[in-house]
């Protein structure tokens, strides 16, 4: 079976940088394999979006996503505030931005260490600062030189808001994110260090920028009707992803053109990571 291309990147790679030196074709060695256990498959009225999570950045919020997904939590649940321009909000079983699950609230993770063996890859460094991917993550770091100076010898980083990054919803109490996220339909970085940051929309933002806005949304709302885990989908069903490898040499070239195209404008949401889905 062919691989079919879920991103608009593949065929036109950076909208931004669509005047830019056309891209070369990925090869082979330029792809990756997501793991499977950090892969959510949500299956929306509107259609199919794939989530790929990064435990490295927030270990327990990941756990927390899989676990309800694997108990059904979210199934049905609806996108109850959704926001032009901003984000879709949905995983309350109240489907009102008022619940939570049966589980205790999580422990804010909105910074992680990272060291030098941290699978980060730099795409710029303004102002003292490292700004990369962690797997399909933007990330912003301190400067990794600054290890010289910490006690453990890592620098403090976290997920940037761009769009398709997945972040917890809380109440106004840090350490209160319980079941219910949110999906970014467009930039927004006044969320960083606030909001817990701990996966990104590989595949389906579109389906994403397509949920009926609101807040709350008027009925019918949109909704997920089944979250599985990838690794448990039987083999039979089971969608086969790859996503392009930020160490890799096309994504290197990818991040020059787009640097070259926006100039002084740069930045990590203006580049794409393309994905194919079989």
């Amino acid at each position: 079976m062919r691989w079919t291309v879920l991103t608009a990147a593949v065929a036109t790679f950076a909208a931004a940088a669509s005047h830019a030196t056309a891209a070369p074709a990925p090869k082979a060695a330029d792809w990756r394999t997501p793991n499977p256990g950090d892969v959510l498959v949500i299956d929306t009225n509107r259609g199919r979006v794939i989530v790929e999570l990064v435990p490295e950045v927030a270990p327990g919020h990941v756990e927390r996503l899989k676990t309800l997904a694997r108990k059904g939590t979210y199934d049905g649940r609806t996108f109850f505030r959704v926001i032009d321009r901003f984000m879709a909000q949905t995983g309350d079983p109240k489907d009102s931005g008022e619940g939570e699950s049966d589980l205790p609230n999580l422990k804010a993770e909105f910074t992680f260490r990272r060291d030098a063996q941290t699978a980060f890859v730099r795409a710029a460094g303004p102002s003292g600062t490292e700004e990369g991917f962690l797997k399909s993550l933007p990330v912003i770091s301190q400067d990794i030189s600054w290890t010289t100076a910490t006690g453990d010898k890592k620098v403090a980083a976290w997920g940037t808001y761009c769009p398709g990054v997945v972040g917890m919803a809380r109440a106004e109490e840090q350490d209160s994110a319980n079941s219910q996220f949110f999906l970014m339909r467009q930039p927004y970085m006044s969320l960083d260090k606030r909001y817990t940051a701990f996966g990104r929309v590989i595949s389906g933002l579109d389906v994403v920028r397509g949920f009926k806005t609101g807040e709350p949304v008027p009925a019918p709302q949109d909704r997920m009707d089944r979250v599985r885990v990838l690794s448990d989908i039987p083999a039979s069903e089971r969608p086969t992803v790859r996503v392009i490898d930020p160490a890799g040499q096309w994504f290197k070239g990818e991040i020059d053109r787009v640097r070259k195209a926006k100039g002084a404008d740069f930045s990590l949401c203006d580049v794409n990571i393309p994905v194919e889905v079989k």
